[in-house]
């Protein structure tokens, strides 16, 4: 009778602990599952994930039972570890602290440290099943937990604590969800990861790092003879021209060449009639996000702005283009005064342009030039030597070393540059 008694003494133990164990477990997992994995489940409709959440949104409630239970299960545990000693050992001190220790080890491991490892690997195969068995104990165990919870509210209140009851409504900031998209290359493909990374830093962009700079705007001067403006129409590389009076800052109108087709096909060229075909220009302010200006063109219905300065000088222009490119990456073909031009040599050096732009250098030839100040190559060597340089002179820029090439006109037109990795550009 005692072994049989004892036996059955042994398998309620085993079932204390495998309970333990599936408590803790349940709790591991679901403080470890993905919020936002959660909520693309319940908008897909599974119950077990609307469960889940409906247990997440009281988080207090949710822990304050499993730990309930948790402990209750490890104290019982210990108690039958106990009975078990007294019925094979008798009253002896040596094998009851024995006991206590074998025990105490038996539930570090396999009701605690092990199921809590396999739960924090695998939280949506174990919390979503957990929620069916844990909903009816939080009501079971509400009596004892609220007055807990209660207790632990008026603590924490004391203290001056702000409790968070449901995380799956925390707000994400743009670096977790950069974090996120990194995360996901073994499910995006390449282009459509980086898409999605380019469409995160949008904000952090703005107009004037995309913009093209005023003296490679291709613009009609009104004060040229019509036999140029004519020729200027008709050989455009553009559907969208800017239109001056005297002086290339002084911005009268936008020409849509195709309106002004028609005024090509008289015997005469009008030139008023030209200025009532323009429409009004569109300034940006220099510092607007790129995010923002998309929206912009999407309200006004054009995709042509003029970039200005905080004194309203004219810096360059900005169109729909420049911004989806910096989304998709280049789709549009450029005019001849905006291509860039690499040149590579066999040593692997680079001829580059002084205009080209340092966010094209970066994004197609590899390269790491920081973007906080200048603009432009040429820009960031005036920056940085703090002087207009001469033919010949070396220097190293963000650990590139390049040599000046042709300066002309205070200003740097050819530099030879020469990174130590730098892959073909696309």
């Amino acid at each position: 009778m005692d072994d049989l008694s004892v036996n059955a003494l042994l398998l309620i133990l085993l079932l204390l602990l495998v309970l333990g164990a599936w408590f803790s477990a349940a709790e591991t997992g679901m403080m470890a599952l993905n919020r936002h994995r959660l909520n693309h489940l319940i908008r897909k409709g599974n119950r077990s994930a609307k469960l889940t959440g409906r247990l997440l949104a009281k988080v207090d409630r949710l822990l304050g039972s499993i730990l309930f239970g948790n402990t209750l299960l490890n104290v019982a545990a210990a108690a039958v570890t106990n009975i078990i000693i007294l019925r094979l050992f008798g009253a002896n001190e040596l094998a009851l602290l024995l006991g206590t220790l074998l025990i105490t080890f038996v539930l570090l491991v396999f009701s605690e440290i092990m199921p809590k490892i396999v739960a924090a690997s695998y939280p949506e195969r174990v919390a979503l099943p957990s929620s069916f068995f844990l909903a009816p104990l939080i009501t079971l165990f509400h009596p004892i937990v609220s007055v807990a919870t209660a207790m632990v509210k008026g603590c924490l209140w004391l203290l001056r604590i702000k409790i968070v009851t449901d995380q799956s409504k925390a707000k994400m900031t743009l670096e977790e969800l950069r974090g996120l998209v990194l995360d996901a290359e073994h499910f995006l493909p390449r282009k459509h990861q980086k898409m999605l990374l380019n469409l995160v830093d949008l904000e952090r962009v703005t107009v004037n790092d995309v913009m093209v700079p005023r003296n490679q705007i291709e613009a009609l001067d009104l004060s040229a003879d019509l036999d140029h403006l004519r020729q200027q129409i008709i050989t455009c590389y553009h559907t969208l021209l800017p239109v001056y009076e005297d002086m290339p800052g002084n911005i009268i109108g936008i020409l849509h060449v195709k309106r002004a087709l028609s005024l090509l096909q008289g015997s005469t060229f009008d030139l008023q009639e030209l200025k009532n075909a323009l429409n009004e220009p569109y300034f940006i302010p220099s510092d607007t996000p790129l995010l923002k200006q998309l929206q912009q063109f999407q309200e006004r219905h054009t995709r042509l702005g003029l970039v200005v300065d905080e004194y309203g000088e004219l810096l360059g222009l900005v169109t729909l283009e420049n911004i989806l490119e910096e989304i998709v990456g280049e789709f549009t073909t450029q005019s001849p005064t905006q291509t860039g031009k690499y040149l590579r040599h066999d040593d692997g050096s680079f001829l580059l342009e002084g205009s080209s732009s340092l966010r094209e250098l970066n994004r197609k030839l590899g390269l790491h030039f920081p973007l906080a100040g200048a603009k432009t190559l040429n820009g960031l060597i005036l920056d940085h030597l703090q002087d207009i340089p001469e033919a010949g002179t070396s220097l190293k820029i963000a650990d590139y070393p390049m040599e000046i090439i042709q300066t002309q006109d205070r200003v740097v037109k050819v530099v030879r540059i020469f990174p130590a990795q730098i892959r073909k550009p696309r």
